[in-house]
């Protein structure tokens, strides 16, 4: 039973790591989407008329979110590895399979 729990625990922290992978990847496609699309030297020399507050605390915002889910993706990689390492043959299959799980969700 302890072996099974073992599996199943690796086999889910295998599918938050790539879910998170994906969350950090949706979070940097809106990160760049928030970015201003031109910096002319216009919108540099005229600040009053371009609005590029609200754009630099929404990128700034994502940005912070996108250091976190690093944080979280290297934290649960390293857990996945060092349980990998212990050279058990169910662990790493439950890596394996929680990681093609994950992806293809």
């Amino acid at each position: 039973a302890g072996m099974a729990l073992s599996v199943l625990v690796i086999l889910l922290l295998s599918m938050l790591y790539e879910a998170v992978k994906m969350g950090k990847a949706v979070l940097l496609r809106r990160a760049l989407l928030a970015l201003p699309r031109s910096l002319s030297q216009e919108a540099l020399a005229e600040p009053e008329e371009a609005s590029t507050g609200p754009v630099q605390g929404s990128w700034f915002r994502y940005h912070v979110s996108q250091t976190l889910f690093h944080v979280v993706q290297v934290v649960l990689g390293y857990m996945v590895m060092l349980a990998v390492m212990s050279y058990n043959a169910w662990i790493f299959l439950g890596a394996i399979v929680g990681s093609t799980l994950g992806y293809f969700v």
